[in-house]
């Protein structure tokens, strides 16, 4: 079964001179299908002219608290543009997801300001009972306490977890999946490794975060969605399990998770 990257910024300009030949090369290492998220307003419209020209590309609609600081319209508006583009692209199939939103502690907007566009991601994915794809970076208490306030009907995932086991079960209680990604090809991510390597099989996702995220032994390079495998086989080995049993049980989540 092939492999379904949750989470790939293939729309991004790192991709912009060979992107096809970037797919040709993932599509022959087993990669069928992947997730674009959005980050910002403005690039909702490339996203999603992207996806319609891909039929195993499929798109989601936020914005990232790292783009936070370039957005010029309140929250309530911006719970109304998420909603109206929504409904835009899912007309056409290639909707699949509220997000990437969160909260990211590491970054100059205050949290007062983050956790209302966070919000207004989370009413307006319950409005839709769509998933939500949830960016938490150093904040998940924070994140964890808008779940319960506003739970997605849906659930969701949170795109490359990194965390103790005890929070990986606090999302995996609210409906949430947790992304696996580059991080665990890591020996010094213990804690990460250790964690998904004991969750339930059936509650984690691959992705890649390309252009971010490169692999250990690739550091500095442009990650790729090709190299996806290799996150496969280093879950499959953490768990003591085969990869095509991780293939198949994670290609099974992500596509029920954001019914494609």
């Amino acid at each position: 079964m092939p492999l379904v990257d949750s989470h790939c910024h293939f729309d991004f300009d790192a991709f912009a001179p060979d992107r096809a030949e970037v797919w040709a090369r993932s599509v022959a290492n087993g990669v069928g299908a992947l997730i674009i998220p959005g980050v910002s307003i403005p690039q909702w419209r490339h996203l999603f002219a992207l996806v319609d020209s891909e039929p195993d590309w499929y798109g989601a609609v936020g914005v990232h608290p790292w783009w936070i600081k370039d957005l010029a319209i309140a929250p309530q508006q911006l719970q109304r543009a998420l909603i109206e583009r929504v409904d835009r692209e899912r007309r056409r199939g290639g909707c699949v997801a509220i997000g990437e939103c969160g909260l990211d502690a590491n970054i100059d907007t205050s949290m007062e300001v983050q956790l209302a566009v966070f919000e207004a991601h989370l009413i307006a994915a319950r409005e839709r009972c769509l998933p939500l794809i949830v960016h938490a970076v150093r904040a998940h208490n924070e994140v964890i306490r808008m779940l319960k306030k506003l739970t997605p009907p849906q659930g969701g995932v949170i795109h490359a977890f990194s965390g103790s086991r005890e929070i990986a079960e606090a999302y995996i209680e609210l409906g949430f999946s947790l992304g696996v990604g580059g991080t665990i090809t890591y020996t010094r991510a213990a804690k990460t490794r250790n964690t998904l390597a004991g969750v339930a099989l059936e509650s984690l996702l691959l992705e890649s975060d390309a252009p971010d995220m490169p692999h250990a032994g690739r550091q500095g390079e442009r990650n790729s969605p090709e190299y996806l495998p290799t996150v496969a086989e280093t879950l499959a080995e953490l768990r003591g399990i085969s990869v095509d049993d991780v293939i198949c049980q994670t290609e099974k989540n992500t596509r029920a998770l954001f019914a494609i």
